[in-house]
């Protein structure tokens, strides 16, 4: 073929690529047959290197399956394709469009390859969709921006996603690097296809397969597993995920990474999709994405102030906020009540002491010290910071028996630390008592212990 006269005709950077098939209706080695003055310019310009005809792509493009899988489609199943993409590795985006061209070789398929490269995101590039795809982006965008419902909306959208991709299951799974974690924040699954859910998988274990996810995508912006011969690249490159796979009973899988700001905040997936809409899926989940993880990212931030504004920094119990509205909605009957239930008022003795022979650093180890048993003696309750050295409990369901043993394990655990002693209080509600008085009988008791302490430790009375 004379590649020459065809490629005369592109101003933009083109180039011919050609894509081995087998009579299985596989492919091989995908090459760039030729191409114009723009591409060979920007190949010297961007790999240091002059272009030299029918080289493997991998030598001056980056290795990329999907990329691939548009050459196949386009070359030799005869479809004109464009994407608009990001190549995180460089920083850029790229605007390609493939478009079929006849072979006049039985085991060749050509097509050619078209492409512009920007530093920067152009907005009417990634809103130039399809009709329907347009559509199923935009329902996504007003289901998530319409809803103060977080996780019902995202329960929605992914269940829209799943039926979008005609797939088994889809699922949008959080990492946390810090506590290597996983979480399932949402999830759908077709009724019936065998497949369980998320919670079945997520052990220790599960963190260290979803940490090598990123790496197998490499620097695409997705992967795309559709068949058996995908399969068994994946088995090639990753096994321990390829083994997952299997055992759960996957297929094919189309995944994204989520990422907002340079982090990746975790992955979305669809498994056992209809491959045949490969093209579409991709398409539609890409932009799907960016939309996605700027939602998540903002329901964290909402989610990570809502503790902050509720929990005491140094000590990580609740705040004298939190405990006030914890009171309140028992008071105005907004809370379901477990009856008899115990109000325990804890007060630190003698760290004054501490603080002006040891420093404040050193007083604010004893306060977290005094919260961390606290809460390891009610794992049951929240633990309250009421003010200053004062703390507070109320554990539903528990009787006056219960309430000592675990009082005297809390002096205890409290004789072990140095400088740590309470002052406790305790009253414990049956139906019928008002909660502010329990409180006030609590406060009374915690002080009288207080007293008890100061008479036996007269040194430490004004300290």
């Amino acid at each position: 073929m004379n590649f020459e006269n065809i490629l005369s005709a592109y101003k933009t950077k083109t180039c011919i690529m050609s894509v081995e098939k087998f009579p299985d209706g596989s492919y091989g080695n995908i090459r760039i047959a030729d191409g114009n003055k723009a591409h060979c310019d920007d190949m010297l310009s961007t790999m240091h290197k002059a272009f030299i005809p029918d080289s493997p792509y991998a030598e001056y493009f980056p290795e990329n399956k999907n990329f691939e899988d548009f050459c196949y489609r386009c070359a030799v199943l005869g479809q004109p394709l464009h994407t608009y993409v990001e190549l995180p590795q460089f920083k850029l985006w790229l605007n390609m469009f493939l478009l079929p061209l006849t072979s006049d070789k039985e085991d060749t398929g050509y097509c050619i390859y078209s492409y512009e490269v920007t530093p920067e995101a152009d907005s009417e590039q990634r809103a130039s969709l399809d009709a329907d795809t347009s559509a199923a982006v935009l329902q996504t965008c007003i289901k998530l921006r319409g809803s103060d419902n977080k996780q019902q909306t995202f329960n929605d959208v992914i269940d829209d996603i799943r039926q979008i991709c005609d797939s088994d299951h889809c699922c949008i799974l959080l990492i946390n690097d810090k506590k290597r974690r996983c979480s399932s924040l949402c999830e759908a699954i077709k009724p019936n296809c065998g497949l369980l859910p998320m919670d079945t998988y997520l052990n220790e274990d599960f963190y260290d397969i979803c940490k090598t996810w990123a790496s197998t995508i490499g620097d695409s912006t997705c992967l795309i597993i559709k068949d058996e011969g995908d399969m068994e690249w994946l088995k090639s490159v990753n096994p321990g995920w390829h083994k997952s796979l299997t055992e759960a009973g996957a297929h094919s899988i189309v995944i994204f990474p989520l990422k907002y700001n340079n982090e990746t905040l975790g992955f979305m997936w669809s498994i056992n999709f209809n491959v045949e809409n490969t093209v579409k899926i991709k398409e539609t989940l890409e932009l799907s994405t960016f939309f996605i993880a700027a939602e998540i990212a903002n329901y964290q931030l909402l989610s990570k102030l809502e503790i902050l504004s509720s929990m005491d920094m140094l000590t990580e119990a609740k705040n004298r906020n939190s405990m006030n509205a914890l009171v309140d909605d028992i008071i105005n009957g907004e809370m379901e009540i477990s009856y008899p239930y115990a109000v325990l008022f804890a007060d630190l003795n003698g760290l004054k002491q501490v603080n002006d022979e040891s420093g404040h650093s050193a007083g604010d180890n004893v306060l977290k010290k005094a919260a961390a048993i606290l809460k390891e003696t009610f794992p049951d309750s929240d633990v309250y910071r009421a003010g200053g050295d004062e703390f507070m409990v109320i554990a539903m369901g528990m009787d006056e028996a219960e309430v000592k043993k675990r009082e005297a394990r809390i002096r205890e655990e409290a004789a072990r630390v140095d400088g740590l002693h309470f002052a406790i209080g305790t009253h414990v509600v049956q139906i019928g008592e008002d909660i502010r008085q329990a409180m006030r009988s609590a406060d009374k008791g915690m002080y009288t212990d207080k007293r008890e302490y100061y008479a036996t430790h007269p040194d430490r009375r004004y300290r």
